[in-house]
C-alpha cells in the first residue's frame, strides 16, 4: 500500500520535500484554522455595519492600491532583510494585526485601515515565494505549487466551524471571535515557519550584496529587472495571465458571498459549506487531473481552466432562488469554479516561476506584483458599482476577463511570441 501511494507524484513530492520547501508547505494548512474560517463571511460581515456594495468595492480597491505600493517596495525590502526575516515581520503586520482590527471593527473606516495594512501582504508574498522555491529543484516547481494550493483547499474543511458559531451567536459576534482566533493561529504559523526555515542560498547572496545600499539605490536596480521582463515574452505572458486571474479571483471572492446571500437567498449559516465543498472538489481534482499536467505543455490546461471558470460564472448568474434546481445549479457551478480556479492558480504561479530569472527573482516578482496590482486597483470599485446596479454584473465582467485570458493564451502559443522564447531556451 505504501509503495502504491509513493508512486503518486504529489504524495512522493510531499514526502521528499526538505528544507525550506518542506517548512513552507507543511505550515500552510494552518491558514485553514485562521483566515479560511473568516473568509466565507468577510464581505457579508462588512454589510452588517450598514456598508453598501459600493463601499465594499472601495475597500477592495484600497486593498489593491496598498498591495501595489508594497509590491513595488517588496524587492529591495526582501533582498535587504532576507527572505526568512521579511516573511516573519510582514506576515505579522499584514495578517495578524489586521485580524485584530477586523475583530474590533465598528464600520467603514476600520475596514479601510485594515485594508491598508493588509496590502503589506505583497512583501511576504514575494519573500515566501522565494523561500519556497529558491532551494527547490526546478523540475518540481509545479508539483510544489500544487501542494501549496492543495494545503489551502484541505484547510477549508474546517469551514463548518464558522457555520456552527454563526448559528449559535449570529453573524457579527461569531466573526469577531473567528478573527481573534485568526490572529492567534496566524501569529503561531509565522513563528513556526521562522523556526523551521533558513535563509535561502540566493537570499544570502542578495542580502550581502545590498547590505550597504540605500532603499533608493536598490529601487534603481529595478531597471535591470524591467529590461529582463521586457525581453522575455514568456515573462510578459505570465504577467498578463497573472493580471487576469488576479482580477477574476478578486471579483469572485468579493462578490460571490453577496450574490449568493442577497440575490439567491442562501442563509448565512450555509455560506461556509459552499467553499468547503469547492475545496473538496479541488482536492479530488489535484489527485486525479491536475497532477498529470506537464510543466512543458501548459496551453490546453490554460484553455481548460479559463473555459471551466466561464461555465461556473454562467451557471452562478443563472440561479435566482434557493429551490431544488437553484441549489443543484449552484452546486454544479462550484464544480466548474473549483476546476478552473485550481488549474489557473497552479499554472499562474508555475508560469511565473518557470520564466523568471533566478538571479533577479525578488526584483522581477516585485515588479510583477506591482504591475498586477496597478491594473487591478480600479476593479474593486468598478465591481462595487456594477453590483449596486445588478449583483450579476461583476460576474459578467469576470467572464469578459476570462475570455481575454483565452485570447492571450492563443496569441502566445500560436504566434511569434512563443517562437522567440523557444529561441532563447525558455518554455
Amino acid at each position: 500500500m505504501k509503495n502504491r501511494l509513493m508512486k503518486h507524484q504529489l504524495l512522493r513530492t510531499l514526502v521528499e520535500l526538505r528544507g525550506n520547501p518542506r517548512a513552507c508547505v507543511y505550515t500552510e494548512p494552518m491558514w485553514g484554522l485562521s483566515m479560511n474560517l473568516c473568509l466565507p463571511y468577510a464581505t457579508v460581515y462588512m454589510l452588517t455595519f450598514g456598508m453598501s456594495d459600493s463601499q465594499v468595492g472601495i475597500v477592495a480597491s484600497i486593498y489593491m492600491f496598498s498591495q501595489m505600493i508594497f509590491a513595488f517596495l517588496s524587492g529591495p525590502i526582501v533582498d535587504k532583510l532576507g527572505r526568512r526575516k521579511s516573511t516573519a515581520i510582514f506576515d505579522f503586520l499584514s495578517w495578524s494585526l489586521p485580524c485584530l482590527i477586523w475583530a474590533f471593527s465598528q464600520g467603514f473606516w476600520f475596514f479601510v485601515v485594515a485594508a491598508l495594512l493588509n496590502g503589506m501582504m505583497k512583501i511576504p508574498t514575494v519573500s515566501w515565494d522565494c523561500l519556497l522555491i529558491e532551494d527547490a529543484p526546478k523540475e518540481k516547481i509545479t508539483q510544489i505549487y500544487s501542494l501549496v494550493i492543495l494545503a489551502t483547499n484541505l484547510s477549508a474543511l474546517f469551514a463548518p466551524i464558522s457555520s456552527v458559531l454563526v448559528a449559535k451567536l449570529t453573524l457579527a459576534p461569531a466573526i469577531r471571535i473567528l478573527y481573534i482566533n485568526a490572529f492567534i493561529v496566524m501569529t503561531a504559523k509565522l513563528l513556526i515557519l521562522y523556526k523551521l526555515s533558513t535563509e535561502t542560498a540566493v537570499g544570502k547572496i542578495r542580502r550581502e550584496a545590498t547590505r550597504d545600499k540605500s532603499l533608493g539605490e536598490l529601487l534603481s536596480g529595478y531597471r535591470g529587472a524591467a529590461h529582463k521582463i521586457m525581453t522575455s515574452k514568456g515573462t510578459i505572458f505570465a504577467i498578463i495571465i497573472s493580471i487576469l486571474v488576479e482580477i477574476a479571483a478578486m471579483l469572485g471572492s468579493t462578490f460571490w458571498q453577496i450574490i449568493v446571500s442577497r440575490r439567491i437567498g442562501v442563509p448565512d449559516t450555509l455560506l461556509p459549506i459552499f467553499p468547503m465543498a469547492k475545496s473538496i472538489i479541488a482536492i479530488a481534482l489535484f489527485f486525479t487531473l491536475i497532477t498529470h499536467i506537464r510543466q512543458t505543455r501548459l496551453k490546453w490546461p490554460l484553455y481548460g481552466g479559463f473555459v471551466s471558470s466561464i461555465i461556473g460564472c454562467l451557471l452562478l448568474i443563472s440561479v435566482k432562488s434557493t429551490n431544488f434546481w437553484g441549489y443543484l445549479i449552484l452546486s454544479v457551478s462550484l464544480i466548474f469554479e473549483a476546476l478552473g480556479g485550481a488549474v489557473l492558480a497552479t499554472l499562474r504561479e508555475s508560469l511565473v516561476a518557470i520564466h523568471v530569472d533566478p538571479a533577479e527573482r525578488s526584483n522581477i516578482l516585485a515588479l510583477l506584483q506591482t504591475t498586477v496590482m496597478l491594473v487591478s486597483v480600479p476593479f474593486g470599485y468598478i465591481g462595487g458599482l456594477l453590483s449596486d446596479i445588478s449583483r450579476v454584473l461583476p460576474f459578467v465582467l469576470t467572464i469578459g476577463l476570462l475570455l481575454l485570458g483565452i485570447l492571450a493564451t492563443a496569441l502566445y502559443y500560436n504566434g511569434n511570441f512563443r517562437k522567440s522564447d523557444n529561441a532563447r531556451g525558455t518554455i
